[in-house]
């Protein structure tokens, strides 16, 4: 499937690809017919609306008709979607304003989880040993593939190449000594963004580690980067490093593991003294270890009603059945864990537990109806106020088109009866895509004086050009180059 010269490729984009915390599954034989199509119905929209095939592509109608014949595509291919679909009309592939109705929106965009690599590259030259050497998606026009992962790729990816208004850089489970992506690294992304824009665009998460090393050493270091640095938040990683080269080495946040260290409470203790009371956890995609279940949650958030947990990815998994409706049967499941957690535990929806949706909804929005199950059970037990937006992009290059799936995506009248699931709402889609993030971080959902009109973003979208592409892994071989490159990461 190579692309021809100059071609930036589908705006709405098919992967494979992951942010390395999984081997992401190949294209079923039903995606890459999509893909086939999908070219081939741009290329005669551009000429019915009067463009070249490389302006269409920058447009709205073009996201719209890639959707449009995935659609197509999953019913003709008998892929059960009687969960959901994506609501477009049938002529926005030719017409701006009908794809832009559905796709293009005017809501507050807040990203709870973006990351980038910052490599020194001045200092060591690239060569085969570089996770980035092997990969075809590294593509953004360097010289130095690494700079494919650096901050201004990762600012540009988000704010001139989608709708997102704030985002929060989020940590890595990367070893703090040579990190790419330490405390010091995201604070200058901060600066760079907030000179570029003009207001505070990019907020901060800070690593913590509690297991990782003297439990005092690293209450020591959450002071220190709390007094450094204006953090919004905590990340943490309980499968850190026990998934990563060192098995058995977790912990859990609710302590009620003997066997583990017993540092969850004390590390929450140290987040209420200096006032950083929201805690994101790493749950999910674990890797193989056992410790990346988001069973721990519930307990600590019962234990501490003033701090807010964030389940980052959700608890989903890669691996395993795909997700469907909650059951005692399937409690055991995916995302069905953190809610019979939350049952156990005693947490009702819309209390101190919240959900991302990071690489979840990269990994299923092309499936509509196991979509319809992860958001609809999401919506229902964890609460419409208590799920977060949420990308993991650099890696699935920029978020534009995870957006417009979220947009135009409904769940069945089918689903909504026989599971409880809610109506995607406008309502509730503004609440997910900024609104309950803007809540959980005390921040005004207000856009700024760089904000452009849809319009003008197509515009200014088709003048940067580059490519509609991703940047992380999407194989078993390059996910194991990339862990190798950083010892044991990512996460």
């Amino acid at each position: 499937m190579k692309q021809p010269p100059q071609d930036p490729g589908l705006p709405i984009k098919f992967g494979p690809c992951s942010n390395g915390e999984f081997v992401p599954a190949p294209l079923s034989a039903i995606e890459r017919e999509a893909i086939k199509r999908a070219r081939v119905e741009c290329d005669l929209n551009a000429r019915k609306v009067g463009m070249s095939r490389r302006e269409f592509l920058f447009t709205a109608s073009a996201s719209a008709t890639t959707l449009l014949v995935l659609q197509g595509c999953l019913g003709e291919g008998g892929k059960d979607s009687s969960g959901g679909s994506f609501k477009i009309p049938s002529e926005a592939g030719k017409d701006a304003e009908a794809a832009r109705s559905v796709l293009a929106g005017e809501e507050f965009i807040f990203d709870v989880q973006g990351h980038h690599l910052e490599y020194d590259l001045m200092r060591d030259a690239p060569d085969e040993r570089f996770f980035g050497s092997v990969f075809p998606q590294v593509s953004c026009g360097q010289d130095d593939p690494r700079a494919c992962f650096a901050r201004e790729v990762f600012l540009e990816e988000f704010f001139l190449r989608s709708d997102t208004d704030l985002v929060t850089l989020s940590a890595l489970p990367i070893a703090p000594d040579g990190s790419p992506l330490s405390a010091a690294i995201m604070e200058e992304t901060r600066v760079t963004a907030e000179l570029a824009c003009g207001w505070e665009s990019v907020l901060l998460h800070a690593q913590a580690l509690p297991n990782y090393g003297p439990l005092q050493a690293n209450l020591d270091e959450m002071e220190r980067n709390a007094r450094l640095y204006p953090i919004a938040a905590w990340k943490v990683f309980t499968n850190f490093p026990d998934a990563f080269g060192d098995p058995g080495n977790a912990w859990r946040l609710d302590d009620r593991d003997p066997n583990l260290p017993q540092v969850g409470h004390a590390f929450i203790e140290k987040a209420r003294e200096l006032d950083v009371k929201i805690i994101c956890a790493h749950k999910g995609l674990g890797g193989g270890s056992e410790y990346a279940t988001p069973d721990d949650i519930p307990f600590a958030a019962r234990d501490f009603r003033d701090v807010s947990f964030v389940v980052y990815h959700s608890g989903y998994e890669r691996t395993g059945p795909p997700e469907g409706a909650f059951t005692k049967a399937t409690a055991h499941l995916g995302v069905n864990r953190l809610i019979a957690a939350m049952k156990r535990a005693g947490v009702g929806p819309n209390e101190n537990v919240y959900t991302e949706l990071g690489s979840t909804w990269w990994t299923i929005m092309r499936d509509p109806t196991q979509s319809a199950h992860v958001l609809g059970k999401l919506l229902k037990h964890v609460g419409e106020d208590n799920v977060l937006w949420g990308t993991d992009c650099i890696f699935y290059g920029s978020p534009q088109d995870q957006i417009q799936t979220f947009r135009a995506f409904e769940i069945s009248e089918e689903f909504q009866e026989r599971f409880g699931y809610p109506r995607l709402t406008k309502e509730i889609k503004a609440k997910v895509l900024g609104l309950n993030g803007a809540r959980v971080y005390g921040v005004e959902p207000t856009t700024r004086d760089c904000k452009f009109s849809r319009d003008e973003l197509e515009e200014i979208r088709l003048e940067v050009g580059g490519r509609h592409a991703t940047h992380g892994p999407r194989n078993a071989a390059e996910v194991a180059k990339l862990r190798e490159h950083h010892q044991g990461w990512p996460g």
